[in-house]
């Protein structure tokens, strides 16, 4: 009887095994695939390791987000699956259709962008064609599931014009879209990226020539334009164990004539004071107004649409365009909520808050009239 018991544990004991092993196994191809991006390493290390904000192999923030307790992580699954807020648009999100015959030929001397979805703008800048955080992809995700557009972009990838440069926020998968990076790269494209992110873009084949990779506060200069990579308060990520592993940031574009701003992902700080300070007032500000809450750990990361307008104050722009908000399903609240509120404090605090549909253009130096076209989203 005890030899059969102990024939049976040592069967058992060798199939557990050899399912710890094939677990192993299959979790190590998933994660070695390169959507994943890539570790830092040499010289790339080791300006991380001497950047004040590098500690124990991780970056961390200026102002410390409250940490996430087992509590909130709990309330973050019953509210996804419990929550009754609309969290996707109850009808078709308006498109307007850019026409690639517009983008010919970039204006020398103006600022004007359309708003391709999520984080993504096009932008035009004395002379320069950028884009900001492009995501072309159905899907924010390292994997065949996740949330899929709400819209399509109002311009397919394909038809783009040769962009001059691309800006980079940080490395989470509704900013950083591995085909469209390499679509674009084969094409020319320049990236200015917040450190360790070149190691992602030259596993998927950019060129090193083809990388700007910098920490805050440093600079480079495209085409008689400053690229100024500046501080934000966020995280990072694509993988499993790689939190903060790369630099996150936000970015001040000071041009011949005009000059922009871009919040990144980011909750509220007293940074943004010292970037208006140093490089405001900028023509337009890029503002993330979306993905926000439940919980302090959350929106010290991602700041509700009030705290969005007070950036917009500190860095002294003139005109806050919104972003980060009507494309994908990423947060606890209604799809609308966020645009409903900012426009809402714009108004209370006098700032210049332009609501444009998905492709509209907006000029920094012409009136631009603004509609309420998600009460139509019906």
């Amino acid at each position: 009887m005890r030899s059969r018991v102990a024939r049976w544990l040592v069967r058992s004991l060798v199939v557990l095994a050899a399912v710890a092993v094939v677990l192993t196994a299959a979790a190590w191809a998933v994660l070695s695939q390169p959507q994943f991006g890539a570790r830092m390493s040499g010289a790339r290390l080791e300006r991380a390791m001497a950047n004040p904000q590098y500690r124990d192999g991780r970056f961390i923030n200026l102002q410390p987000e409250a940490p996430t307790s087992l509590a909130s992580l709990g309330d973050y699954v019953v509210r996804q699956f419990s929550g009754d807020e609309v969290r996707e648009p109850p009808g078709p999100v308006p498109v307007l259709a850019v026409d690639k015959a517009t983008l010919a030929a970039p204006a020398p001397d103006a600022l004007r962008a359309f708003w391709i979805g999520h984080a993504s703008v096009y932008v035009e800048l004395d002379g320069l064609r950028l884009l900001i955080d492009p995501v072309f992809a159905e899907q924010v995700s390292p994997l065949p599931v996740g949330p899929r557009r709400f819209h399509r972009p109002p311009i397919a990838l394909a038809d783009l014009p040769p962009i001059d440069a691309v800006l980079i926020s940080h490395d989470h998968y509704d900013h950083l879209d591995m085909d469209t990076v390499r679509h674009l790269g084969a094409r020319g494209t320049r990236f200015f990226v917040p450190l360790g992110i070149g190691a992602h873009l030259e596993r998927w084949g950019i060129a090193p020539a083809q990388i700007e990779e910098l920490e805050w506060w440093q600079q480079r200069t495209l085409g008689g334009v400053q690229f100024v990579c500046t501080p934000t308060r966020h995280y990072s990520g694509r993988g499993l164990s790689d939190r903060s592993a790369t630099l996150w940031s936000s970015w001040s574009v000071v041009g011949p004539r005009h000059r922009f701003f871009y919040s990144g992902d980011t909750g509220y700080s007293a940074h943004f004071k010292e970037i208006g300070a140093r490089l405001g007032p900028f023509d337009i500000a890029f503002i993330k107004i979306g993905a926000y809450g439940p919980g302090a750990s959350w929106v010290d990361i991602h700041m509700p649409p009030e705290q969005a307008v007070q950036v917009h104050r500190d860095v002294r722009g003139k005109r806050m365009f919104p972003v980060h908000w009507s494309t994908f399903n990423l947060a606890y609240h209604d799809w609308d909520e966020p645009i409903r509120r900012a426009v809402a404090e714009a108004r209370r605090t006098g700032v210049e808050l332009v609501t444009p549909r998905l492709g509209e253009w907006v000029n920094a130096d012409l009136e631009f009239r603004s509609t309420s076209w998600w009460e139509g989203v019906r």
